[in-house]
């Protein structure tokens, strides 16, 4: 799955400029972006999102302003076995297959983006599928190259606890979007959250208003079983991509005890990621914290 977050937000942002858009459509070897990863980039030269982490954009945005000027779409392939890698600068053993196309009815409808928009604000996927040919893309499944958008990664932790800054922290950077759940106000302020979206609702509630689906992760924090039991327990009764709670083998017996007698079955309490995270002999709160984040993260790449 490929990471468009900020391409989207770009769309949206420059609506009603003259743009195109490259996508990565095939990728061999050691590539340095997945496929579907998309640049945009706009009529006075701005873009945003990356195609390669930086070795052809400068051919990728000649090829743009081109295409933003009336050229046709067009597919452009980089690879060692290519001159032309070596001037772009793809010495990395990879090839790709990168498709430059106006944002326009005749190319990347800018009704897709909205599209797009509407299925993650729902927390459903979008196909969209492209006529490599024409350099034409239309909703569905049925095309040359098929890209699915799939709903924004969101991380919901409970209990505002050090441990939870750290990891709000790590979300922040890997582009997710982070909700700390925590009935103690004292704990719950933007001072120690910033830039994160705070809700002090009893857990159960504030978890199922959410409606975690596969690209969520709830991850319980706070020690406390009155907190973090009714937490899991809403997490359990959706298709939540990722579910753990902090605490040692034994505290983590007595809560799978706890939960079963509050009628959680059995298939259900195997889904817990208890004691959470990588064990990477994690040592203090910003330690836990990565090793939660690398499990969460491998979560994700495993549903995708």
């Amino acid at each position: 799955m490929a990471e468009n977050d900020s391409v989207l937000a770009a769309a949206r942002a420059w609506a009603g400029s003259r743009m195109a858009i490259a996508t990565v459509v095939s990728t061999w070897g050691s590539a340095p972006r997945p496929r579907g990863s998309h640049m945009l980039v706009r009529e006075d030269g701005r873009f945003e999102g990356s195609v390669s982490g930086g070795c052809v954009e400068n051919d990728i945005l000649a090829t743009a302003e081109d295409v933003i000027a009336g050229a046709p779409a067009v597919v452009k392939t980089y690879g060692v076995a290519d001159s032309a890698a070596w001037e772009v600068g793809l010495p990395c053993g990879g090839e790709i297959a990168v498709l430059v196309q106006p944002v326009s009815a005749e190319g990347f409808d800018p009704q897709l983006f909205e599209a797009i928009e509407r299925a993650r604000a729902d927390g459903v996927g979008f196909d969209v599928a492209t006529d490599l040919a024409t350099g034409r893309s239309t909703p569905g499944s049925l095309g040359d190259f098929v890209n699915r958008y799939d709903p924004p990664r969101r991380l919901v932790i409970v209990g505002a606890v050090e441990i939870a800054q750290r990891l709000a922290g790590l979300a922040r950077e890997l582009g997710i979007f982070t909700h700390v759940i925590d009935p103690r106000g004292r704990f719950l302020t933007p001072e120690r959250f910033p830039g994160v979206t705070l809700d002090d609702r009893w857990p159960d509630e504030a978890v199922t208003a959410l409606k975690p689906d596969p690209a969520t992760a709830v991850v319980t924090l706070s020690h406390d079983p009155k907190i973090d039991d009714p937490a899991l327990v809403a997490a359990l009764a959706h298709p939540t991509g990722y579910v753990a709670a902090l605490g040692s083998r034994r505290s983590h017996a007595a809560r799978l005890e706890r939960l079963a007698a509050a009628g959680v079955a059995v298939a259900e309490l195997a889904r817990i990621d208890g004691p959470a995270g990588i064990d990477i002999g994690s040592i203090g709160p910003a330690e836990i914290a990565l090793s939660i984040a690398a499990a969460m993260v491998r979560s994700f790449h495993a549903d995708a």
